[in-house]
């Protein structure tokens, strides 16, 4: 690592060819005011347009500019993760590329963060050019995620953050494969405080989440920190069972001691489709921790970096589990 950079930016990218100069612009002011050595670390996370092609002109351009060019898209937490793995700075700062997270946050961010703070995260006090719909979703989500784990995950905060190099070092350590990077950095602990500010509007282009990237990411968030799903289905499964026993002791009870008539498969048909029902979504839920085992299990590396532009000596690209090796895991 080289001593001398003293700031990391980590900017993400799935096809922002349409904003990505801009972006460029207002970090590098942002960051030229600090009088600091530093370096932009943009991640190519598989664009197809012309996203790599415009920060390689960059590189070129700026000696600060550093681009890795994933082999294909292997999705947002792993490109931030493959930053934090080649990040040199001693402050290292993640923020996307569609500008909705002002640059010149990171000002204030590096300010707490000289008053000894490990971890400075971005606090949303609103969102702008958003539907009421996504606002409320995720106003939900924060808030059931936090009380389903005893991780203290800050709400209405994404991965907008500074953290420290001994919190960097710490995330290294840590291979899972299904990964809610603001989470993790949750669990690690250290001493953490936040920055308030409003989220913008996007600068261009288009989201790169939509509905069905959401419900997987929320999914990977519960999955990850929490276990309170498999217990709700164990209890539901409980539930169930008994109220299906006390129904067997009432017809039981009608057909022996009473005139009354069972009448019609409708309703016990709807009753078995109920039932099935709750099993095979209590089946789905423990599949998917299962299915995070296997993955687990694979040894398979997080990413592929095929090409790398602006730094000085080129190397052989290296994979999160070839940088692993260079890195103690701390006990």
């Amino acid at each position: 690592m080289q001593e001398n950079i003293r700031y990391s930016i980590i900017v993400p990218m799935f096809n922002e060819q349409e904003v990505i100069e801009e972006t460029y612009r207002r970090l590098r002011l942002v960051m030229d005011t600090l009088d600091e050595q530093y370096e932009l670390l943009f991640v190519n996370d598989g664009s197809k347009d012309r996203t790599a092609d415009i920060v390689k002109d960059l590189c070129r351009e700026d000696a600060n500019v550093r681009l890795l060019n994933f082999a294909r898209n292997f999705g947002h937490q792993i490109a931030i993760t493959a930053g934090m793995d080649h990040a040199q700075g001693q402050a290292v700062v993640v923020i996307d590329a569609d500008l909705q997270d002002p640059p010149e946050v990171i000002l204030e961010m590096i300010d707490k963060w000289k008053q000894g703070y490990d971890v400075v995260y971005g606090k949303r006090l609103e969102r702008k050019g958003e539907t009421m719909f996504k606002k409320w979703t995720a106003h939900l989500f924060y808030r059931l995620l936090k009380s389903m784990t005893s991780v203290d995950i800050p709400v209405d905060a994404g991965d907008f953050r500074l953290i420290d190099r001994k919190v960097c070092d710490v995330m290294k350590a840590m291979t899972e494969k299904n990964r809610y990077v603001r989470g993790l950095v949750s669990w690690t602990g250290f001493k953490q405080t936040f920055v308030e500010y409003t989220r913008e509007e996007r600068w261009a282009g288009v989201t790169k989440y939509p509905l069905r990237k959401m419900i997987r990411f929320a999914i990977d968030a519960i999955a990850s920190f929490s276990y309170k799903p498999l217990k709700a289905a164990a209890y539901l499964g409980f539930i169930l069972s008994a109220v299906s026993f006390i129904y067997i002791l009432i017809v039981v009870y009608q057909k022996l001691f009473t005139d009354t008539t069972i009448t019609g498969w409708s309703s016990i048909v709807a009753i078995n489709l109920f039932f099935n029902g709750i099993m095979l979504i209590i089946l789905g839920i423990i599949g998917e921790y299962i299915g995070r085992i296997y993955d687990e299990t694979k040894g398979r590396p997080l990413y592929i970096i095929w090409e790398r532009a602006g730094y000085e000596q080129e190397s052989k690209p290296k994979t999160h589990a070839e940088q692993e090796d260079r890195y103690e895991a701390i006990r």
